[in-house]
């Protein structure tokens, strides 16, 4: 190579040949490289592995010092682990804030004039995650005001199935406004990008996807489904940690491996603080047309230990593929509609008023003043509410002390511990 220039062309060429197994997609395109630097025949990628399966992450590392080292000019390649600076957006359910409040640092949050957020979700791509999602809303607005927002922005499938398309115009604040077909109101990249490919790179496409989130002009929509992109990369979990998601909806097939990746994303959802409503098996039968029989499409696979119950066995149908229709959705759909309504009863969050105790960034000196203080305006047989960046059970053995109880577990009934975000934790429990 006779310059540093023609040498980093090639490296990038080489990093576009390096493809995230669980996305079939390149380490740009996802948004793993962070940054490459190209010096005297040295190579240093900083690579975002926080973005993929931890299982994962070795083995894209291994891949880029193969691709990296086996170019004329490159004598040494260097792979370093980075992981971004958190962004200051707050979660729908941190801190109590309810939709279309304003963060702390006084950003707009997304989806504002949302009542409701159902995400969609799946493990891998492929298994019919945004048509259950383009369903799941035009079932839902058969009653309700649905706005549908497509977060997939390197396959935003979203305007196909419903056959929309753009411009996106913008309102007089300048906010660009949702595409409407009869009464469902859409908002994806597809609209905007005239169908040419997307090659936004990680911290471009968070950057875009929030700015999109953030300001689109939704009317007042009782509910918004959002189909996120297959995986647990870098825009999913932007999408987990700053936008407020009532409850997520996965879909699988019945396929071993897609239900074993499906367990793992439904164990990170959790652990991001976001219900898990259920999942869907798509595709799992099929009725022959000339004898009538139905038969699966895959070996059956356990689907006991996903943690999550199956709300729906959709089979593999004429009319799945049909163009969508808001308000008229399959007769399937329409039952996977009621079944995810009732699961959000059922998960409903804890409702954690604003003047309860809030011990998130506090010293640890401080927490224990804060709790004595709170725990001392409640009276006896009232409700006491905390929220704390950590699990708050071992605070149980401290009201003992204050409330002078013997048993503090026999004495705080009910004792309620929900996690409601990355770094939130609620509490709810009646002074004895």
């Amino acid at each position: 190579m006779s310059t540093t220039n023609e040498l980093e062309s090639a490296v990038e060429s080489a990093l576009q040949q390096v493809r995230n197994p669980s996305l079939g997609a390149d380490v740009y395109e996802v948004g793993l490289v962070h940054d490459v630097t190209v010096e005297s025949g040295g190579v240093t990628v900083e690579l975002d592995t926080t973005a993929v399966d931890p299982s994962m992450g070795q083995g894209v590392a291994d891949a880029v010092v193969s691709a990296v080292g086996g170019i004329d000019g490159v004598d040494e390649v260097r792979v370093e682990r980075v992981t971004p600076e958190p962004h200051t957006h707050h979660h729908g359910h941190e801190g109590g804030l309810e939709h279309g409040e304003a963060g702390a640092d006084g950003d707009t949050e997304a989806f504002a004039d949302v009542d409701l957020v159902i995400a969609v979700a799946s493990a891998k791509g492929g298994v019919g995650k945004s048509t259950v999602a383009v369903q799941l809303a035009c079932a839902l607005a058969a009653d309700r005001d649905v706005g549908l927002f497509d977060a997939d922005l390197y396959g935003p499938n979203v305007p196909t199935l419903l056959d929309v398309d753009g411009p996106v115009r913008a309102d007089e604040d300048d906010r660009p406004m949702p595409v409407e077909r009869d009464g469902l109101e859409v908002m994806s990249t597809g609209l905007m990008n005239d169908s040419q490919p997307l090659a936004w790179r990680g911290s471009v496409a968070h950057d875009a996807l929030t700015d999109l989130a953030e300001n689109t002009a939704w009317s007042d929509r009782d509910v918004l489904v959002l189909d996120l992109p297959p995986g647990t990369g870098d825009v999913v979990l932007s999408v987990l940690q700053e936008t407020p998601v009532d409850g997520v909806l996965f879909v699988t097939t019945p396929f071993q491996a897609s239900v074993a990746d499906t367990r793992r994303s439904v164990e990170l959802f959790a652990d991001e603080g976001v219900p898990v409503l259920g999942t869907v098996l798509n595709m799992a039968s099929h009725t022959c047309p000339e004898c009538g029989d139905e038969h699966p499409l895959f070996d059956g696979a356990t689907v006991a230990d996903l943690d999550a119950p199956v709300l729906a066995e959709l089979p593999f149908t004429d009319d799945a593929q049909t163009t969508a229709t808001p308000g008229d959705a399959p007769a399937p759909f329409a039952a996977l509609a009621d079944s995810v309504r009732d699961r959000l009863d059922d998960v409903g969050r804890m409702t954690v008023p604003d003047d309860a105790v809030d011990l998130r960034g506090l010293a640890p000196e401080e927490r224990y003043d804060a709790v004595e203080e709170g725990f001392a305006s409640v009276d006896p047989g009232e409700p006491f509410y905390l929220l704390s960046d950590r699990d708050p059970t071992p605070v149980r053995e401290f009201l003992g002390e204050l409330a002078a109880v013997e048993d503090p577990e026999l004495a705080f009934q009910p004792f309620e511990v929900e996690k409601q975000g990355p770094e939130t934790w609620a509490l709810r429990t009646v002074r004895p």
